[in-house]
């Protein structure tokens, strides 16, 4: 059985029992015992007579699915939101017109119950109109998290190879002055991102060379 493995942050890799050739698509069983398809890349190395292989992963991402979780909420709240209104609207025309609840009359009872059941009713479109909104910024997160590039995908090698390019061109410019410091830690902190880009090259290569 083909089965997930982490190989650092944000990448998981294939555990299998037979060898499989790059492009290959290939089932792996997630812990739960659910069937995900992918695509074989890289042998990364052999072990206890396994092959492990860097993959990229075919049905929809989990990012995605989390955006659609929360857009698919937003939309139902905003409903419930704007049908609790409208149930919030009994009799405003009788309302509007600022009839003081008559004590004692036949017509207090009704009056009281109709204000009560609004007043409710509005509270239950406010109320979903709250979460509504609150699901917005969840959705803007797994936005952004969509345009995130990270080690799990082939592009990465391009994308931090780059980075690390501009991470060395800014590190020369604050050693030679060329680049003004706007503190005392400037340089550290680029030395810092040089190694962080140049530790994610060299996985990102073994990965999807």
């Amino acid at each position: 059985m083909n089965k997930f493995k982490k190989y650092c942050p944000n990448v998981w890799i294939a555990e299998c029992e037979a060898e499989h050739t790059k492009g290959e698509i290939i089932e792996l069983t997630t812990k739960y015992g659910k069937c995900v398809e992918c695509e074989v890349y890289n042998l990364l190395y052999k072990k206890d007579n396994k092959f492990y292989y860097s993959i990229i992963r075919l049905d929809e991402s989990y990012a995605q699915r989390r955006l659609n979780k929360h857009q698919n909420a937003q939309v139902r709240h905003e409903k419930l939101s704007k049908k609790w209104y409208e149930k919030s609207q009994e009799d405003k025309e009788f309302l509007s017109l600022g009839e003081p609840i008559k004590v004692g009359h036949h017509s207090e009872h009704r009056h009281r119950k109709l204000l009560e059941r609004n007043w409710n009713r509005l509270e239950n479109s406010i109320k979903h109109s709250d979460i509504a909104e609150a699901r917005q910024t969840k959705i803007d997160y797994w936005e952004n998290k969509l345009k995130e590039i990270n080690l799990s995908m082939p592009e990465s090698l391009e994308y931090f190879t780059l980075k690390l390019e501009n991470a060395i061109k800014e590190h020369n410019g604050l050693k030679d002055g060329s680049i003004p410091k706007e503190h005392n830690y400037s340089v550290t902190y680029a030395n810092n991102a040089v190694k962080d880009f140049r530790k994610k090259v060299e996985i990102a290569n073994k990965l999807w060379a």
